[in-house]
């Protein structure tokens, strides 16, 4: 298969004859990766992450339990599964960049339309439906940064980790966007200015989003040939082998990565609540949110080169046990300096714990299983947060409170680490 630099490449032992195709300058590269990581600002740093900042607003105007406060996410995350569902299906009648977009005008649509309810059951709908939409989003911009990497092999997990480290955006944004409305909506019921605000922000980056779209299925066009030119060579002679995605040869990466969706959405559902019973200030809690955020940005260039070694399950093990050390930290001490600490290294680790995932495929399927691959962690993923939230908000309404809910989470997070251990590499498809 062609290398985007004319270099040969070997596939299954067989070294492939290099030929022209794309070669855009390093700038381009990143630039494209940073466009198209608004998808996963909208799909996961807006749609699901900036509900944790109207949680307490929300809950203390309309009466909420804690249970209730995490049902919201808990049918977002059940959206999000129906999503994780349904993307392959219509990834079979339109483009991974037609179903992004479309997935960001619905996101949007769905956004905006939460600001306009009182009631819990049309609330969760909202919800619901905003959950199907991001994973439309987030799967299929995971899978074009996997084929941007694919035409970089060098910057390959920077990019990945760019595009996933979009999220980070998306809560910064959120962490300064959303207490400003808060601040200065009129009326009784000020938070539902917010969720306006932020399908606001949600419609400026779907615009955005059409030019990586463009740029990426141009690119794809000017290599296709050379892929076909490529995949004939490696279907050819005693070496060739035809692979496919199977669910049990990944068993242990799945499950780690199930344990991982019970046990982050807990701290990103509830841990500004817990600040803010804590006595933590309104200011110091966006300062730590957008901070968080920041975070995230920044951990795309921490764990590019863990991402790009690690074959097996090694790199989702050490991320998971990371996490779980964040998520417990402010459960133990209400210090403040250790509650910043907690949301960095929270913010520094969790889309990397995604991104491993997308890295694991790539390293260990050839190109036409990646939408299989990928898919199947995203279904894992969306089951696991489904139980997350509505566990810790029970538990948060019991002794304890919301520090004996994020225990919970760290367990969760350090039992997928177990698991993942044990996740074996398949082989190398590049």
């Amino acid at each position: 298969m062609q290398h985007p630099y004319g270099r040969s490449r070997r596939y299954h032992g067989r070294m492939l004859p290099a030929s022209p195709a794309v070669s855009p300058g390093p700038a381009r590269w990143v630039a494209v990766a940073l466009a198209l990581s608004l998808g996963a600002a909208v799909s996961l740093g807006i749609t699901r992450f900036a509900y944790a900042l109207l949680l307490p607003p929300m809950r203390a105007d309309l009466g909420w339990s804690y249970t209730l406060a995490g049902a919201m996410n808990t049918v977002n995350a059940l959206g999000y599964l129906l999503g994780a569902l349904a993307t392959p299906v219509l990834l079979r009648r339109w483009s991974p960049g037609a179903l992004l977009l479309g997935g960001a005008v619905l996101a949007t649509l769905f956004m905006g339309l939460c600001g306009f309810f009182l009631d819990a059951a049309p609330l969760l709908l909202q919800r619901l439906l905003a959950g199907v939409a991001s994973a439309f989003m987030f799967i299929t911009g995971g899978l074009m940064a996997a084929r941007l990497g694919a035409l970089d092999a060098r910057r390959s997990a920077l990019l990945l980790g760019l595009y996933y480290g979009g999220t980070g955006w998306g809560i910064s944004l959120s962490a300064l966007l959303v207490p400003a409305v808060l601040g200065a909506a009129p009326g009784p019921h000020g938070w539902t200015w917010a969720w306006w605000a932020l399908a606001l922000a949600c419609a400026l980056a779907t615009a955005l989003l059409v030019w990586p779209v463009r740029v990426l299925r141009r690119w794809e066009g000017a290599a296709a040939a050379t892929a076909a030119a490529g995949a004939a060579a490696a279907a050819s002679g005693p070496a060739a082998a035809v692979r496919v995605f199977r669910p049990r040869d990944f068993a242990p990466a799945l499950a780690g990565y199930a344990m991982f969706g019970v046990g982050y959405i807990g701290y990103m559902t509830f841990v500004v609540a817990l600040l803010r019973a804590q006595g933590v200030g309104a200011g110091a809690v966006t300062g730590f949110y957008a901070l968080l955020g920041l975070a995230v940005v920044l951990s795309s260039r921490i764990w590019a080169g863990l991402l790009e070694r690690s074959r097996g399950g090694e790199a989702l093990a050490r991320l998971n046990v990371l996490l779980g050390v964040a998520t417990v930290l402010p459960a133990l001490t209400a210090a403040w300096p250790v509650a910043l600490a907690s949301g960095l290294l929270f913010g520094g680790v969790f889309l990397s714990v995604v991104a491993s995932t997308t890295a694991l495929v790539r390293h260990n399927l050839p190109p036409s299983q990646w939408a299989a691959g990928i898919s199947a962690f995203t279904i894992v993923f969306a089951a696991g947060q489904i139980v997350g939230p509505t566990v810790v908000g029970w538990i948060a309404d019991g002794p304890g409170g919301l520090a004996r809910g994020l225990v919970f989470s760290a367990a969760a997070l350090w039992l997928g680490a177990l698991l993942a251990a044990r996740q074996k590499p398949k082989g190398d498809a590049e």
